[in-house]
């Protein structure tokens, strides 16, 4: 047991102390929320400093009128549709919009012309508002009166309430469990590859630069397979915390700024007392309802279960990275043995979009959370959700039943791969290993 405890301790020590693994850890939690507000203050800069762009209409019906907005305003240009096109640029005109002569019931042949492509998105509303507009005439010429048709649409919003097994409610959101499955999902994908990897790597060299055959004269290459695991997991559950540190912080400081703060969550829930007009509005507002739902969720609980998650998953497909990088002498010869080892990864990965954040409750959703293979991936995207704690124990037991069977499945080709060189190696080799007696 010592002896696993001081390699887990030189792994750790050996990469943590790199620059690479300091500047990862404390810059990724900076670099992406500077990305994200460069990238807002950009373009709200640019929409405030962007002039209109003009938007010239031929409509031959008309019929249709368009309302300017702070990016388009919509001229008409009392010109032919030849005269128009042919001298658009020397008008310094955005687009030219032809609106000829429709059945009103099946309206063909309206065409935009502009000097470059136009976005899908800008080409997708001018398609909205025409379909509005002639809904409201073909209405109109029905002899119903648009003002009353107006008057009597009404906006519907749903709250989202949760009843706990005691029987307390709490607001919750499916924008909100939505992102807890998406980012928990993807991270502990990405982790498992990057520390995975690291595995691998970490044992090619030693094995390519023979230092292990003096390592293996002082301990059992299963103890050293095992210590190696668990010392890369343990610098990625360290970059982990460090992370959540990080941007815990950079919440409160964000929630500072815009005026909210831990408190925030009792205001809205009315538990503070008298609540201001503004924090009125707030609640009864659809981002008040997420916030409340955001405050709502149970971070402790998410947090423990994705660092088991991680550990799991890591330790089920560490041991398999191990072994695959004791059976080959460098990177390139890896890669026949790694492609069978992340397709479950791929798996769990799809179907976190495909099933699970759409219906975490759906067969598919379950199963994928209970197999090892998928479930540390696919758990995670439905944790947020809500899940019997019958099938989080059920999960959480296979997944520890899992890892532990990769562990031994993976050592016992480690120990006769390890020592191994200038072998050419198929899945016959390897299953050879597998039952060498020693």
């Amino acid at each position: 047991m010592n002896k696993i405890l001081l390699i887990i301790q030189r792994e750790y020590v050996s990469r943590v102390k790199k620059k690479s693994f300091l500047l990862a850890t404390l810059l990724t939690p900076l670099i992406f929320p500077a990305l994200m507000g460069g990238l807002i203050y950009f373009a709200v800069q640019e929409q405030k400093s962007a002039d209109q762009k003009i938007i010239e209409v031929i409509d031959e019906n008309q019929l249709f009128q368009f309302e300017d907005s702070e990016t388009y305003r919509y001229v008409d240009t009392g010109l032919g549709l030849e005269e128009a096109k042919s001298s658009m640029k020397e008008r310094n005109v955005y687009g030219l919009l032809y609106i000829p002569k429709v059945d009103i019931t099946n309206p063909q042949g309206i065409t935009f012309y502009s000097a470059a492509s136009s976005s899908m998105s800008f080409i997708s509303s001018l398609e909205s508002g025409l379909k509005r507009k002639i809904e409201d005439i073909r209405l109109e010429q029905s002899g119903i009166d648009l003002e009353a048709l107006k008057s009597v649409k009404t906006a519907v919003s749903i709250k989202s309430i949760s009843l706990t097994e005691e029987g307390v409610e709490k607001a919750s959101s499916g924008m909100v469990n939505y992102g807890i499955g998406f980012v928990s999902g993807i991270l502990i994908y990405i982790f498992i590859l990057i520390y995975g990897n690291q595995v691998m790597q970490g044992v090619i060299e030693e094995k390519t630069s023979r230092i292990v055959e003096i390592i293996v004269s002082s301990v059992k290459p299963f103890q050293l397979m095992l210590g190696k695991i668990t010392g890369v997991g343990a610098v990625g559950l360290t970059q982990f915390l460090i992370w959540v540190i990080l941007i815990n912080t950079l919440s409160i400081v964000i929630l500072g700024y815009f005026g909210l703060d831990g408190s925030s969550a009792e205001m809205m829930s009315g538990q503070a007392g008298a609540s201001s007009e503004a924090v009125q509005a707030l609640q009864n507002s659809d981002m008040g309802a997420t916030l409340e739902a955001f405050f709502n969720v149970n971070w402790l609980q998410i947090a423990l279960l994705f660092i088991f998650y991680f550990l799991g998953g890591f330790l089920l497909y560490g041991a398999f990275f191990a072994a695959i990088g004791s059976a080959v002498d460098s990177p390139s010869d890896a890669q026949q043995f790694m492609f069978p080892v992340t397709i479950p990864l791929l798996v769990g990965y799809f179907g976190l979009f495909s099933f699970v954040l759409n219906d975490p409750d759906s067969t598919i959703s379950f199963w994928l959370s209970i197999i090892p293979l998928t479930s540390p991936i696919v758990m995670m995207g439905r944790v947020g959700f809500g899940v019997p704690f019958w099938e989080l124990a059920l999960s959480m037991g296979l997944l520890i039943a899992g890892f532990l069977a990769t562990t031994w499945l993976a050592g016992r080709i480690y120990r006769v791969g390890i020592l191994m060189h200038g072998t050419k190696v198929n899945y016959a080799v390897l299953w050879k290993w597998f039952k060498v007696k020693v």
